[in-house]
């Protein structure tokens, strides 16, 4: 047996492993932020797979290379919905009248970047009717400060953490609130968003802390179902968004659609990976917009680079009568509740 064989056993079993081990119930951030490389881990499966059959033939290779095969399909699966062989979730508007559009530009910042030129470019360009930052501390508040002649009304939170936020809007507001729904330094927004024609959206705004090797993902999920359980319970108009640090293909995030009823506008249209931005190899989708079926969809986009590890990303929504008949919203399972209320208990 050559080196060559046993390198490439050895990678099998730890691709089997990395595909494996995320089916396991548990909040260990280690096996938690094995959700995110799904895609990175397919294609070195496939790559593993083909080069273990072409150096080895033997009873170990086999086995390892059926359980790649395997690992490969349920990868695949993960990933599908979210390409354009699959059907859209949300639909796309034909058209839609200037009063009933809305655009929101997300952008998580890196609060390290001292770019603030380029990110303050970005959204005087775009001009969104919304703009959430997140990672953003006084630094950040007082580069954006020109945005308050373009949107009057705003909601600024800055820390020195990497959770701070800010909330510019061209709308009016109403009811705007900053909470700690878990934890005392990690914030998020709530609030009603004023259409021209006087029709209310409710917009969240989050950033919980992401899982990885010695944090435990049960803070994240926790909130996710918290505003989930928030939307389902509060039917109409709802928005959404912000740097979740949870992919969309993950468990927890399913089961925040399914509680919430929120559309994911991706499924059927494609990944659009936002982090890592430096990284071309090792990207996912980590920012999110998810809204209600009150909505249909007009553009999304990922945009260019402003110096973050994130890249922007801005959707355009058109609030239509027809929408929710033209598409289904998801709905939530006898075992969905449990989950949702074992997730909250984890936090406790």
């Amino acid at each position: 047996m050559t080196y060559l064989t046993l390198a490439l056993q050895g990678i099998a079993g730890l691709l089997v492993a990395a595909t494996a081990l995320p089916l396991i119930e548990t909040n260990l951030g280690f096996v938690r932020s094995l959700d995110f490389p799904r895609l990175q881990i397919a294609v070195a499966l496939a790559a593993c797979l083909s080069g273990l059959l072409l150096v080895s033939r033997d009873t170990t290779s086999l086995v390892l290379a059926l359980a790649m095969a395997a690992a490969l399909v349920m990868q695949v699966r993960y990933i599908l919905p979210f390409t354009p062989l699959a059907a859209t979730q949300a639909k796309a508007a034909t058209a839609c009248e200037p009063g009933d559009r809305l655009s929101l530009v997300v952008l998580n910042v890196l609060q390290t970047n001292r770019n603030y030129g380029a990110a303050l470019d970005l959204v005087t360009r775009r001009s969104p009717d919304l703009v959430l930052l997140l990672e953003t501390d006084s630094g950040w508040q007082e580069a954006m400060a020109p945005l308050r002649a373009l949107y009057p009304n705003r909601v600024e939170q800055p820390q020195d953490n990497t959770y701070g936020l800010l909330f510019y809007s061209r709308l009016p507001l109403r009811g705007p609130e900053i909470r700690f729904l878990l934890q005392d330094d990690v914030p998020s927004l709530r609030t009603q968003v004023v259409l021209p024609d006087g029709e209310t959206v409710r917009l969240h705004g989050l950033h919980p802390r992401p899982p990885h090797p010695g944090h435990s993902s049960a803070p994240r999920d926790a909130e996710l179902v918290i505003v989930a359980r928030e939307v389902a319970e509060a039917p109409g108009p709802t928005i959404v968004a912000g740097d979740l640090n949870d992919v969309a293909w993950s468990r927890t995030t399913q089961l925040f659609q399914s509680i919430s009823g929120l559309l994911d506008p991706r499924r059927g249209r494609g990944l659009f990976a936002t982090f890592h931005a430096q990284w071309p190899v090792m990207r996912w989708p980590l920012d999110h917009v998810f809204f209600s079926e009150h909505f249909l969809l007009g553009h999304m986009e990922r945009l260019p680079g402003v110096g973050s590890d994130h890249f922007p990303i801005t959707v355009s929504l058109c609030a239509a009568p027809q929408a929710p008949v033209r598409q289904e919203k998801p709905e939530a399972t006898a075992e969905d509740h449990r989950d949702a209320q074992e997730a909250i208990e984890a936090v406790r």
